[in-house]
């Protein structure tokens, strides 16, 4: 008797599990995403203190216009080095090369911190 109760009550939680909907997280999620997005979008750099960015220890690039701080990523990127050829300038082409893989285009968004001043 005591198994057939358990046996119930878990199905009851899997079913609840599979039937309830999940996109309140993920519409959370992206609100608290487009939230940090809009409060680094404040920050404008120059072109010159972004030059100042240039190593792989302080790595900082430019694409269309948005400032990136991609230094954690540095170690981490699948080209190498190549990473550092435009550090501290704009590396527009660059990412939009053939040689990445769509999902840069998502994870770029992470290293966001500011847009470049005119």
């Amino acid at each position: 008797m005591e198994i057939a109760i358990i046996a119930l009550i878990l199905a009851v939680l899997l079913g609840a599990f599979i039937l309830v909907p999940r996109h309140g997280k993920s519409a959370h999620k992206n609100k608290v995403k487009s939230t940090i997005a809009n409060s680094k979008a404040s920050k404008s750099y120059s072109k010159k203190e972004v030059m100042l960015h240039n190593r792989r220890t302080d790595c900082w690039i430019i694409i269309k216009d948005k400032v990136y701080d991609v230094t954690s990523y540095v170690e981490e990127h699948p080209g190498g080095d190549a990473i550092l050829a435009h550090a501290g300038d704009d590396s527009t082409e660059g990412f939009y090369g053939p040689q990445h893989a769509t999902r840069v285009f998502d994870m770029i968004d992470d290293f966001y911190i500011g847009h470049l001043q005119k």
